[in-house]
């Protein structure tokens, strides 16, 4: 039998007798010991519109890092492993950046830092790395205002310093994506997040050419991109403007992929497209056609392998024929012919809604077993944090009691890396003071690692805990027997270590 240790530190308990200890190489091979689950576990932590965090604009530094830390404990209670942090909701920033203001939904000025000053970003960072968690920057490539704004844009926006490089479009401002200085400012924002700050994976959402929005009339409205349009033909462009468009996103994507992976290869590029492709792909399924109304080729980009991890928005109920999650995860998972990670966004906040919207947790519990069960996805990521924070319906405590009870690892990323952390280097010892039983260890000289991994045979049962970096060592209680003690080490691509192996009498 497995279990999940207790949160604080004092887990298990040992008699006396302390062996040599010993690393084994392949994972259970030569001694039995549990594997962990491969999962990845990811919540989005949306800023925009403050859907999840700030929870409102104006607050206080300290009520925003309050905030922050509860959101980090709740991921981890619910032994979650990634966060998805929106850190550029609109050509903004929370973070400090000498390319574009500060975000409106952090300080409800644009442009002004919070006082006393702080960076949200690297507090997310290491607060997240303190509890075992990865952090993802999300950034939005095209969007340059939104409804929800309030207060003054600020002189240094994009949309006041270059305006040509601006369409107001509906309720919009919306970066042009056709124009190759879009592409080179939005690829040097996240370049310059990716150079500053120690992130495991930077990630784009759906929005790429706009969703479609309508004039007072009710007619819809077309993206005012004449003027690049007509560049493009007098250059000796010869696509159909619809190709064109695509091709544009498709540029941004593959250099966006590249360009990250010349600078530091170990951080996993994310896209998180709208769920359906393409009407009729698979046969069966109706709604919106990205491909014709976005411009977003998403099949192509995971047939050409430019990311890491694949996210489609899955945001339907197994039971809605029409949008089928079942059908339509089984149908990605075919087009995956690279073998990245795919890993399906849940509509999790769905649950405790009203009318149409008002979903069970059972539903969601459901989707994360389907996810689980379909070859080639390996995890799930919740839309968005706020439902997990108020536990809607019961959704956190379903969670943790039928899904995600015991912690896992995220999955490898094999093509990233071949390379594994060495085994640690594990002693046990008693308290000088005390007596009780200390189980201390580290990383062997130039190992990288984000992660412990301490499996404890108490009796017939085994302990299982995931540990940051930063944690190394137990103190364990003596009123139970522990048998065996089995510790790895994790980098930052879930590549596990050997096993550092003690076994005690």
């Amino acid at each position: 039998m497995i279990r999940t240790a207790l949160p604080c530190i004092f887990l298990a308990c040992m008699t006396a007798g302390i062996s040599g200890d010993r690393a084994e190489s392949g994972i259970g091979e030569k001694t039995s010991f549990p594997e962990i689950r491969r999962e990845f576990r990811g919540v989005w932590v949306a800023s925009v519109a403050n859907i999840d965090w700030p929870s409102r604009r104006g607050l206080s530094s300290r009520e925003q890092r309050l905030e922050l830390r509860a959101i980090l404990d709740r991921a981890k209670q619910l032994n979650l492993n990634a966060v998805i942090l929106q850190v550029r909701p609109a050509c903004d920033a929370l973070y400090p950046s000498k390319l574009e203001p500060w975000s409106e939904f952090l300080t409800g000025k644009m442009g002004k830092a919070p006082d006393p000053f702080y960076d949200p970003l690297e507090y997310a960072i290491t607060e997240a790395h303190r509890r075992g968690l990865e952090l993802h920057a999300w950034f939005n490539p095209y969007r340059a205002s939104h409804p929800s704004f309030k207060a003054e844009i600020s002189p240094d926006h994009i949309s006041r310093r270059r305006p040509d490089l601006v369409k107001k479009y509906g309720r919009y401002l919306w970066l042009d994506p056709a124009r190759k200085e879009v592409q080179d400012y939005s690829i040097r924002v996240v370049m310059d997040v990716l150079q500053r700050y120690d992130l495991d994976g930077v990630h784009i959402d759906d929005y790429f050419y706009p969703y479609r929005e309508r004039d007072a009339r009710g007619n819809l409205l077309d993206f005012p991109d004449e003027d690049s349009w007509h560049a493009y033909l007098k250059s000796g462009g010869s696509m159909s403007r619809d190709d064109w468009r695509r091709e544009n996103v498709n540029a941004f994507i593959r250099r966006l992929y590249r360009e990250i992976k010349s600078r530091k290869p170990w951080v996993k590029f994310g896209v998180s497209p709208f769920g359906i492709w393409r009407p009729g792909n698979p046969p069966g399924i109706q709604g919106m056609d990205a491909y014709a109304q976005i411009y977003a080729d998403s099949r192509l980009w995971l047939h050409e392998g430019w990311l890491d991890y694949f996210a489609p928005q899955l945001y339907w109920r197994i039971e809605q024929t029409a949008q089928s999650y079942p059908a339509l995860l089984q149908w990605w998972s075919e087009q995956n012919v690279k073998r990245r990670h795919l890993w399906p966004g849940s509509f999790t906040s769905r649950v405790g809604g009203s009318g149409a919207n008002n979903w069970t947790a059972a539903e969601i519990v459901q989707q994360v077993l389907t996810a689980r069960e379909q070859e080639g996805a390996g995890g799930s990521i919740h839309f968005s944090m706020k439902a997990l924070m108020e536990n809607r319906g019961g959704i956190a405590e379903s969670l943790l009691k039928e899904v995600y009870a015991q912690p896992a690892l995220v999955p490898e990323s094999p093509w990233l890396s071949r390379s594994r952390p060495r085994a640690p280097k594990v002693q046990v010892r008693r308290d000088a003071e005390d007596g009780r039983i200390v189980c201390e260890w580290r990383c062997p000289e130039g190992g990288a690692v984000r992660l412990w991994t301490v499996r404890m045979k108490i009796g017939d049962e085994w302990v299982v805990r995931i540990l940051p970096r930063s944690e190394q060592n137990l103190k364990l209680p003596d009123d139970q027997p522990l048998t065996m003690l089995v510790v790895t080490a994790v980098d930052r691509l879930g590549k596990e270590s050997d096993a550092a192996i003690k076994k005690l009498k």
